[in-house]
């Protein structure tokens, strides 16, 4: 089986100086291909320049380059140039980590409002998907996309953990959705389990968001997440859904290569990169 992390924050200091451990580890479990997820133009550039030196090849490793909500009040009148030339680098194929967060409001939610529709102007104008970040926000996040959606070539909801109502708003707007192991979490991710047989093949793609949400599923439990452990997500997701491993990574991969415009890997994902 292969599999492709969507999401995983490689620039967090929890990774520093065991990076080529962390990619090496990745890559024995079936992880082909990863997702360095951008949360500001400093870490965006960082994650790029983290592509280039874990992976010579060009067909590993890849990013997102935008500005989460939590860093919007930072947004300024430079922001969009600085924004849109990282966005040119061929490592990297989505607009994001961007969107909204109302449940923690690190930053003014007017002014989280206008970087999210600064980047999907962005998007839209380079036609790249987008890499959504979503807090008891939905209905203001549909109400925003609404007037976007037919101009974007895609777009994810990453770690959806919303209830019913949001999910078929996502999905009635043709997003896709990034499930991670919250859905491990028996605290507070249970309601996924019904939820995620009714995502369509196709709209369903699987993410770490190391190291952050470590699956709580996992025996003995590490200390942090890494995306070696994402066959966990696999595991709970496929469980959930009615289908064996190899179909969900077969669905989810396919779709993330596609959403992400990502090479086939051919060899073992345990190889070199």
């Amino acid at each position: 089986m292969q599999l492709i992390d969507i999401g995983v924050n490689l620039t967090h200091a929890s990774f520093a100086n065991q990076l080529e451990a962390v990619i090496a580890r990745a890559h024995a479990a079936g992880v082909c291909q990863l997702l360095v997820t951008g949360t500001s133009l400093n870490g965006s550039e960082q994650g790029i320049e983290l592509c280039r030196q874990l992976d010579a090849s060009g067909q590993r490793l890849f990013a997102t380059a935008g500005v989460h909500p939590h860093d919007a009040r930072e947004w300024n009148g430079d922001s969009a140039s600085a924004l849109k030339a990282l966005l040119s680098d061929a490592r990297v194929r989505a607009v994001g980590e961007c969107g909204l967060d109302f449940n923690r409001d690190f930053s003014p939610r007017p002014q989280q409002e206008r970087a999210l529709e600064a980047q999907l102007t962005l998007a839209a104008e380079l036609q790249l998907p987008v890499f959504l970040h979503e807090r008891d926000a939905s209905q203001r996040l549909l109400e925003i996309l609404r007037d976007y959606r037919d101009r974007l070539p895609a777009a994810v909801v990453h770690c959806f953990t919303g209830e019913r109502r949001s999910l078929y708003g996502y999905l009635d707007m043709d997003l896709h959705i990034g499930i991670t192991g919250w859905i491990c979490d028996e605290r507070r991710g249970t309601h996924l389990h019904e939820l995620v047989g009714e995502i369509p093949r196709g709209r369903l793609m699987l993410e770490s968001d190391a190291p952050y949400l470590l699956p709580r599923t996992l025996r003995p439990r590490p200390r942090h997440n890494e995306p070696a452990f994402l066959g966990e997500v696999l595991r709970e997701v496929a469980r959930h859904r009615g289908e064996t491993e190899e179909q969900l990574a077969a669905h989810s991969s396919a779709s993330a290569r596609a959403f992400f415009n990502l090479p086939q890997v051919l060899d073992s994902p345990s190889q070199s990169a």
